[in-house]
């Protein structure tokens, strides 16, 4: 994780910071890839004051955690039918004391305070009438970064038992091995698969278009930032959000065109579309997608399932899926200055980014296309059964 916090951060620029403080940054990424809390600060003399705050997880960094994390967990369970909780208890033990000290190491190293220049016009000189010298920091809150990120890794280790096709569980929760684990790993599958078709239009994006530093830059920290909510966008889902001033990563073009607005943009399928017309090719792939997540978790499922409840089980599993790429892709960002009380002082150093989503609305589309993908990908899963069976018969 501090190897992708580090390359991504230096594709963004983060190297030139003043202070050595690259360290210190590369720390606060991966603690806020984990869910721990960072706090923005500022100070800025006797007459002025700073505000700033931020609410974001660098998801790249984030996946690259989970499936190292989980694939360790997971190592010395492998080749096992069952394992007593007992014994599942005591690997996860280990492994949180572990982490438990890398947290607070981690928490430790990111803080850090810059000085913002406030340059030679106009600002500057009201700046040095009024003594404001302002500086902006931001620091690790120890006990609730050991907190949410002992819970973060609770969390990995439990999906990781719960997608694993040869996890071993305890003997009472085999019976709900059937029924649950089949969706899990589909929609695992489903995300990854995502990624992985944001990845390859990343890098075209990159080839073709100059700039790689920054798409790159954008591809190591929050490629599921920018992927999974379009997801959900395919679906039908909407967002609001708005981007102002120098704040955050490079995104695509589209997308700052619709959030670079003075106001709180809406986010969705028809106001993508005004701006180009082939973002309507979020619905197929998305349509493609879920139809082979379904099938897939058809098929992995016993056979003589009903098709009713294969489409129950993937509209549940979706609505989660949907509900946790909602919690996890809000973003907010805010930094201002004033003197003497009056507003944001501009020159470049206020700024916003924001993105939230609409949840019922998103909520509400995800368990309709889940029951519909869902009955049609068990009846595909059938048929291919059938198929298979049909020459031994």
């Amino acid at each position: 994780m501090g190897a992708m916090a580090a390359l991504g951060l230096w594709a963004a620029g983060a190297a030139r910071l003043p202070g050595n403080a690259f360290p210190r940054v590369v720390a606060a990424t991966v603690v806020t890839a984990v869910g721990g809390s960072v706090d923005l600060s500022g100070d800025a003399g006797p007459l002025a004051r700073t505000h700033a705050g931020i609410t974001v997880m660098p998801l790249s960094v984030t996946l690259v955690g989970t499936l190292v994390v989980a694939a360790c967990f997971l190592r010395p369970l492998r080749h096992r039918a069952v394992a007593g909780a007992r014994e599942l208890a005591g690997w996860a033990a280990r492994i949180a004391a572990l982490w438990l000290l890398v947290l607070i190491g981690l928490a430790l190293v990111a803080r850090q305070t810059f000085a913002v220049d406030l340059g030679n016009g106009v600002l500057g000189a009201i700046g040095g009438l009024f003594g404001a010298a302002p500086e902006v920091g931001f620091a690790a809150r120890v006990p609730l970064t050991v907190l949410f990120g002992l819970l973060w890794l609770a969390g990995v280790m439990v999906l990781a038992l719960l997608v694993a096709p040869g996890a071993p569980l305890p003997a009472r929760l085999l019976r709900w091995r059937e029924p649950v684990r089949p969706a899990a790993y589909a929609m695992v599958v489903l995300l990854l698969a995502c990624v992985v078709v944001g990845l390859v239009v990343a890098l075209v994006t990159a080839a073709t278009r100059g700039r790689p530093a920054d798409h790159f830059a954008v591809i190591l920290l929050g490629l599921p930032n920018v992927v999974w909510p379009m997801f959900t966008i395919g679906l039908g889902a909407t967002w609001n959000g708005r981007v102002d001033g120098p704040f955050g990563l490079p995104m695509p073009r589209l997308l700052d065109e619709v959030l670079r607005t003075p106001d709180v943009s809406t986010l969705n399928l028809g106001t993508l579309a005004e701006h180009d017309g082939r973002v309507w090719w979020l619905v197929v792939v998305d349509a493609l997608l879920l139809l082979g997540a379904a099938f897939l978790m058809a098929a992995r499922s016993p056979a003589g399932t009903p098709a009713w409840r294969h489409a129950v089980r993937m509209a549940v599993a979706l609505l989660l899926t949907v509900l946790a790429v909602c919690a996890v892709g809000r973003i907010s960002a805010h930094y201002g200055l004033s003197l003497l009380g009056i507003g944001d002082v501009g020159g470049g150093l206020s700024g916003e980014v924001l993105l939230r989503p609409r949840f019922w609305g998103a909520l509400g589309l995800a368990v309709l296309w889940g029951l519909v993908t869902g009955f049609l990908g068990a009846l595909a899963a059938s048929r291919s059964r059938r198929r298979a069976v049909r020459p031994w018969a």
